[in-house]
């Protein structure tokens, strides 16, 4: 199974759906709306309007689409998943489409906008959701018929274990799931090890996950075994596997957890993407956009920054040094150098107010948070995003990780240029305090929003006007 000529299948009939429809809707308004009878199709093929809308009519579509997050993930699509989306999005798109190109026709009546609006909206909608229950239902067929299947590691060795293999096994219908192998938890859970072979302890889950090309991991664990669960969850931080886990009944009469059945299979599904696909890709689309806009406007500001640093003190303007960003992938990240050279020529520090290595200008720099606008460049290689937790370097993660092993959940995400931590604790001059900043960072994760990071950035330009930058 090729997961990219999967995707490029939905992406190939969104287009002739979106391009027939246009058509379909050129068509309707020559016949119904201005009566000339059939349209004269070389005629057609010459009309300016009707070829500039064929070429950028289905690539709005395909955005739209795209933004929905309808081409992620192309083998867990399900035919109620489409009717949904497609059913949303092409009432979106109408209006965008009706209102930015349709609206200033010249009519007889306001029928007329309903009647291309309700053709638009009807050939449009029938058209895409034909095309991808199509593949949809193909690639459903070709799972339950065991052609297609994901490998699969279990945590887990106990009874509880053996008795979901064997349910899973037993389904009429295949859930999808290739069983290649479990990972003990304990010591005793190994009775698994008739049906599957252990592959070792929890601290192997990374190596056993690239080694054997793991996409799906199935957590089933005992209650006496939950002590562990945070240690598993963080081995699996960083990895790109789909994580599902065995319900305890009080989980499910308590309705803390939300059921998902993928391919007949009850678990919950460990959503490990904490914003809606449609929000991540505003989110995105804000960080280029804003990102673009600062570099350009900002330019001359940029200009005598770089003059100010390089007239003050002996160096480059920037200061490049890696960081640890989103799933643990080093980056370097660009920032206005602020203190003397070779300011670290005994070993990573971190700075403090009154600290001799930095420059008189950089001072002013750190202090109004100027010495970060140049990673808008890091935002637009896709390092980093404005809001986000601050990246930190290898040497000072793995002294936090001493004392809070829970911040590898702060990878889920791109890093930011500025953070929650950072509004409301300013900049960490000791271990102690970016582990106490680490709790808003955790909060920032767990509440993420459009609306937060707007109400983040609103409260970091009036610390940089201000200059209450710590």
């Amino acid at each position: 199974m090729n997961k990219r000529l999967l995707t490029a299948a939905y992406v190939i009939s969104d287009w002739l759906s979106a391009a027939i429809s246009w058509s379909v809707l050129y068509v309707f308004r020559k016949v119904v709306i201005e009566e000339i009878g059939p349209p004269d199709w070389s005629a057609t093929l010459a009309d300016r309007q009707y070829l500039l809308g064929l070429a950028i009519i289905p690539m709005f579509w395909l955005i739209l689409h795209g933004m929905a997050g309808m081409f992620s993930k192309p083998l867990k699509r399900h035919r109620i998943l489409e009717v949904g989306q497609v059913t949303w999005t092409t009432a979106l798109g109408v209006l965008v489409i009706f209102f930015g190109l349709l609206l200033d026709d010249n009519i007889q009546s306001y029928r007329q906008y309903y009647a291309s609006l309700s053709a638009l909206t009807a050939s449009h909608w029938t058209l895409t959701l034909l095309g991808r229950l199509v593949i949809t239902t193909r690639t459903v067929k070709k799972i339950h018929t065991g052609k297609w299947s994901f490998p699969t590691l279990i945590i887990g060795g106990n009874d509880r274990a053996v008795r979901m293999y064997e349910e899973i096994t037993g389904l009429q219908k295949n859930a999808g799931y290739q069983f290649l192998g479990f990972i003990q938890v304990n010591g005793v859970d190994t009775s698994l090890d008739r049906y599957l072979p252990n592959w070792g302890k929890v601290t192997e889950i990374q190596h056993v996950i690239s080694e054997h090309g793991i996409e799906e991991v199935i957590i089933a664990i005992g209650g006496g075994d939950r002590d562990n669960l945070e240690a598993i969850l963080n081995a699996l931080e960083g990895t790109l596997v789909e994580v599902r886990i065995i319900p305890d009944i009080y989980d499910i009469l308590s309705g803390s957890v939300r059921m998902s059945s993928i391919y007949g299979a009850p678990l919950i599904e460990i959503d490990r993407e904490i914003m809606p696909q449609w929000q991540r890709s505003i989110k995105r689309l804000l960080d280029w956009t804003v990102s673009i806009f600062a570099l350009i406007v900002l330019s001359p500001l940029f200009a005598i920054i770089a003059v100010l640093v390089k007239s003050t003190s002996t160096g480059p303007v920037f200061y490049l040094q890696e960081r640890i960003g989103r799933h643990g992938k080093p980056f370097q990240i660009i920032k206005f150098r602020t203190m003397f050279l070779d300011a670290e020529a005994q070993g990573p520090q971190l700075s403090r107010d009154d600290d001799p290595r930095i420059t008189r200008i950089g001072r002013f720099l750190r202090k109004s948070r100027l010495d970060e606008f140049p990673q808008f460049l890091n935002v637009l290689l896709g390092d980093m995003s404005l809001v986000g937790p601050r990246p930190e370097r290898a040497h000072f993660i793995a002294r936090i990780m001493e004392r809070a092993p829970h911040y590898h959940h702060l990878q889920k995400v791109r890093p930011g240029i500025t953070s929650w931590g950072q509004v409301k604790y300013g900049y960490a001059e000791n271990v102690g305090e970016m582990v106490q900043r680490l709790r808003f960072d955790l909060i920032y994760i767990e509440n993420m929003s459009i609306a937060l990071d707007i109400k983040i950035l609103f409260y970091t330009v009036l610390t940089v006007l201000k200059g209450r930058g710590k």
